[in-house]
């Protein structure tokens, strides 16, 4: 049998409700859909104005919000929840991770960090975990081909898809550079 480092039931806590911050709206009801079947009441915004909002009116107990949303940052909204509830379980959750946002987000009271796509049982272990344990390592982590991949595709989409700009920043040829965005991504 695994060990698990979950703290608790989510019976076990007081206030059961759950904020969902994420513009990508299939992923987000996908998610929401699953953490009310383990017993959340789930709270949905879009951006982080609307996050704000509903952190003021709710003061929600636990929180997943997406770093990079459509009208601004998320660490916004983790530091509007810790301000109204100090006691918040936050996830940061993003499709480009990299240290210094992890580091960012940890400072501004987030628990845990997790790439997307995560699943409900991801962010149920992240939200319920032992503070005082260390976390299990991830069951199906991301190689080291696509956290590459991740990467280059992160600084191709902040160079607005300019190819020679892309190679410049990244310190590589602009051929082989189009050859790896040419190609699918790796498992």
């Amino acid at each position: 049998m695994k060990e698990q480092a979950v703290l608790k039931n989510i019976n076990d806590f007081e206030n059961k409700s759950l904020l969902l911050v994420d513009d990508d709206n299939p992923f987000r009801e996908r998610l929401a859909r699953a953490m009310e079947k383990k017993g959340f009441s789930v709270a949905q915004a879009e951006g982080v104005q609307k996050g704000i909002d509903t952190v003021k009116t709710s003061k929600p107990g636990f929180a997943v919000v997406d770093l990079r949303l459509g009208d601004g940052n998320g660490l916004d909204v983790v530091k509007e929840i810790q301000n109204s509830n100090s006691d918040s379980r936050v996830i940061m959750l993003t499709g480009y991770g990299n240290i210094p946002t992890a580091v960012a987000a940890i400072k501004e009271g987030a628990i845990d960090y997790l790439a997307k796509p995560a699943d409900a049982e991801d962010v149920e272990k992240a939200l319920l975990a032992d503070p005082s344990k260390r976390a299990a390592p991830p069951e199906n982590p991301m190689s080291a081909d696509r956290v590459k991949w991740e990467h280059i595709h992160r600084v191709f989409e902040l160079c607005n898809r300019n190819v020679s700009e892309t190679a410049r920043r990244l310190k590589m040829h602009r051929r082989t550079l189009q050859r790896i965005l040419s190609k699918r991504s790796p498992k």
